[in-house]
């Protein structure tokens, strides 16, 4: 329902003269008053005070609406109860009460009503041609409602009218006349306000009806409205009213120093082009060049300096040729003008000379980083080809490997050793395939990729570029980056890279690309398959120990302030650290725990501790708190049911227990622990093997048949899958079956069959470094795995004893205790 006094001035001058009307029905025409009427006027015309106002009346709820006495307002009614209504009360006195809606989104209920209204006389009423009314109301009195005593086909409610409290004081005087001023300057300022309406006030005797005329008549919203309609003390309405104009008159004030500070801008702007014409014109006739000439010129020299290629070459002198010619007003111009930046600035020649001592790059290699024997090696046989060689192109490598193993770190360290520029991109959450190739210029805001601006930033054409999270890619409707990056990393066409905001080629054949991942399955295969991927296994804890040693120590002594201090954090400390406080297979952790004691050293220095301060493994307790994590399995008991199994995740290798468990039922299996479907696809194949070979196993007859398997992988808050649980199900259920004990200290890993046999497995690294760190003896691993024990570190090898087997079998009799002990 909304409200319009247009509608209504074609009506207005039909009564004032007297012509009849398109309305449907008339009634009495309550005079609009510039004060209270003491007595009835001739004709049509009748005193508010005069007007009966029935002890119950029917209730028109609107929105946004309130009407005050002796103010006249136009209302659309639509609803078919407030139609039926308007025709009853057009048969009757025509007054109903007039209430508004707390929260016009809400329905149309008692709680959502307020409880103060107006009782308004219909003065005028429209049929429209889509059934709806156009009223015409005058406000009668202010009106409480006690009680609702209809509810349908409308609201009917027995109301009490409210007279207001008038102070004959100086103060309410003094309030008026403020109020009366401070209409004058909204009228002065509010465009939407004619002037003739400040003299309809001032014409206005009595403070009650004054506010009433000034609040229907300023920009109010409904609850400030509403609040001046319930306030029945004209001094207190009074003082309501002055906070909501000089409120009203502060944004007007500022809305008129906006606009003309913006005709003002106009005004100036305008001036400032005439005074260039002519600028321009008396530099044409002294011969002279203007600034924007001047520009052109400063380009074209760039341009030629730049040592561009043929193609990019014509392309900016093409864009050159459109911004001499565009007014330097125009939209286009400062496109052009950014486009034309990023063209000149880009390292088309510019590049660093390689150092290809291959003696001096193993040495840095060696000095940043420990172990990592595969990569340096890579790296010093690049440089012993590009000694050969000048112009082979950069390799394309794939730094796999739980977090924490120095991937970033090792590509700043291959910069150094080449001489060249580093520049890193995360690649981690991008989803937007303009990422990588850039948008076209058509576009507002547009850029180039991130490689070209990596390239820019660098400054050179042949940096170390390093694509950090390459596997944590996104896609969606803005299309797929990591197609974008098939070109950018393939060195057969990344010679002609082509960037669409460029829309010209750029050699990346010299960059030597390095990407990082966790993990390689995630990886698109076709992008994959164009790069050279060197994996990063986690450390062992000797390698933990020297690289704290040799790296982490000396750098968390240093950025505490403590290099002179006399701090000594002994091996034990550290090696403590390793097994109880950390489990991972990089070195993140340790390095933040190492931090920790360092904090503790400090706190003592700021006491006033002179040191010296060592740190043993005696003192991690009150450093760092009681043990996070308990890394030996062996010291537990052989239990019926439980396994141990080997499992390979993206943050490192892992030790996992099965858990099985029988009880009787009809052969139903459960399985738990947030298992994938492959996995579960492995329980079912274990437990198949176990229900075949049952006689040969030593199960009881019908054992399954009359039992229900619950099978549970424990930390059941972290997803699993993978097939390299199977075997390790398959000796639970068995073990669980026949109540042989496994033994604690043997962990397996390999896939098994329906008919029994174990088949390879990835991670075969990461998962022997974990048994390693939990102090597993024994590992039995499938047949075809027996090859990659020669990528497990000589001490570990040492230590742990290797079982390889082909069938269930074999593992059974070596994991499985006898009854009898």
């Amino acid at each position: 329902m909304s409200r319009n006094n247009k509608d209504f001035e074609n009506e207005n001058e039909n009564k004032e003269t007297g012509e009849a009307s398109n309305t449907e029905d008339s009634a009495t025409v309550i005079k609009p008053s510039t004060g209270p009427q003491k007595e009835k006027d001739k004709g049509l015309e009748t005193a508010l005070e005069d007007i009966t106002i029935a002890e119950e009346l029917s209730i028109l709820a609107l929105p946004d609406t309130v009407v005050y006495p002796h103010i006249v307002a136009p209302l659309l009614v639509a609803e078919e109860s407030m139609l039926k209504l308007v025709n009853d009360a057009l048969q009757g006195d025509r007054i109903v009460g007039l209430v508004t809606l707390k929260d016009p989104e809400k329905e149309e209920s008692t709680e959502n009503l307020f409880d103060i209204g107006s009782a308004v006389a219909i003065a005028r009423m429209f049929k429209l041609p889509d059934g709806k009314m156009q009223l015409l109301v005058q406000g009668v009195a202010r009106i409480r409602i006690d009680d609702y005593t209809q509810r349908d086909p409308y609201r009917k409610a027995s109301v009490a009218r409210l007279q207001d409290v008038i102070e004959d004081t100086v103060e309410v005087e003094g309030l008026a006349r403020n109020a009366l001023n401070l209409f004058n300057q909204i009228v002065n300022l509010a465009p939407y306000l004619p002037e003739e309406i400040a003299m309809a006030a001032a014409n206005i005797q009595e403070p009650n009806d004054l506010t009433d005329f000034l609040s229907a008549n300023i920009n109010l919203d409904t609850n400030q409205k509403q609040e001046i309609l319930e306030e029945t003390n004209v001094k207190e309405r009074l003082k309501k009213l002055t906070v909501f104009m000089n409120h009203e008159i502060e944004v007007l004030e500022v809305g008129t120093k906006i606009q003309n500070q913006v005709q003002s801008e106009l005004s100036k702007g305008q001036r400032e082009f005439f005074l260039r014409e002519q600028m321009k014109a008396i530099q044409k006739e002294l011969g002279e060049m203007d600034e924007k000439t001047l520009e052109i010129k400063e380009l074209k020299d760039q341009i030629d300096e730049s040592g561009m290629p043929e193609e990019a070459r014509k392309e900016s002198e093409r864009e050159l040729d459109r911004l001499a010619n565009m007014p330097a007003a125009a939209a286009e111009y400062t496109v052009a003008r950014t486009y034309l930046d990023w063209m000149v600035n880009l390292p088309w020649s510019k590049g660093t000379e390689d150092n290809l001592d291959v003696k001096r790059a193993a040495r840095i290699l060696d000095e940043d980083h420990y172990d990592l024997d595969k990569v340096k090696e890579r790296i010093v046989e690049y440089l012993a080809v590009r000694n050969i060689k000048k112009d082979t192109k950069g390799p394309i490598l794939c730094f796999v490997g739980p977090p924490g193993v120095g991937k970033t770190s090792l590509g700043h360290s291959i910069a150094r050793a080449l001489g060249r520029t580093f520049h890193r991109i995360s690649l981690g959450g991008v989803r937007d395939e303009a990422e990588i190739r850039g948008h076209r210029r058509t576009y507002i805001g547009a850029l180039p990729g991130r490689i070209i601006q990596g390239l820019r930033k660098a400054g050179t054409n042949n940096p170390v570029f390093m694509l950090d999270e390459v596997d944590k890619l996104g896609t969606d409707f803005r299309g797929d980056p990591s197609a974008a990056l098939l070109e950018v990393l393939d060195p057969e066409q990344n010679n002609a890279f082509s960037d669409h905001y460029l829309d010209a080629p750029f050699d990346l054949s010299k960059v030597m690309f390095i990407t990082t991942a966790n993990i390689l399955f995630t990886i698109p295969p076709a992008l994959l398959d164009r790069m050279e991927v060197l994996e990063l296994p986690g450390y062992t804890e000797p390698e933990k120990l020297s690289i704290a040693r040799q790296f982490l120590v000396p750098r968390q002594i240093e950025e505490h302030g403590l290099d002179n201090m006399n701090v000594d954090i002994q091996d034990s400390a550290v090696n403590g650290i390793i097994r109880n406080y950390t489990r991972e297979a990089g070195v993140r952790n340790l390095e933040r725990e190492i931090a920790g004691t360092c904090r503790k050293v400090a706190r003592r220095v700021a006491e006033g501790d002179k040191g010296p301060f060592k740190v043993s493994e005696e003192d991690l307790h009150d450093m760092l708190g009681p043990i996070k994590f308990r890394q030996e399995v062996i010291e537990e008991d052989d239990e019926v049911g439980v396994s141990t199994g080997l499992a390979w995740t993206e943050v490192g290798g892992d030790v996992l227990f099965v858990e099985a468990e029988s009880y009787p039922g009809k052969g139903a299996l459960s399985l738990t622990g947030k298992l994938g479907e492959v996995m579960q696809e492995s329980a079912k194949a274990a437990l198949t093997y176990a229900k075949a070979n049952a006689k040969k196993l030593g199960i009881p007859e019908n054992y399954y048949e009359k039992n229900d398997i619950h099978i549970h992988v424990p930390a059941g808050a972290i997803p699993k899958d993978g097939p390299s649980a199977g075997i390790t199900m398959a000796v639970a259920i068995i073990s669980d079956a026949t109540d042989r004990p496994v033994l604690k200290d043997v962990a397996m890993t390999g896939e098994i069959t329906l008919r029994g046999k174990v088949l390879p497995v990835g991670g075969i690294e990461q998962k022997v470094l974990a048994a390693h760190r939990a102090g597993v003896k024994k590992i039995i691993l499938p047949r075809e795995n027996e090859k990659d024990i020669e990528e497990v570190p000589d001490f570990v090898k040492d230590e742990l004893e290797f079982s390889f087997v082909e069938n269930a079998g074999e593992v059974v009799n070596q994991v499985l205790k006898d009854r009898n002990g």
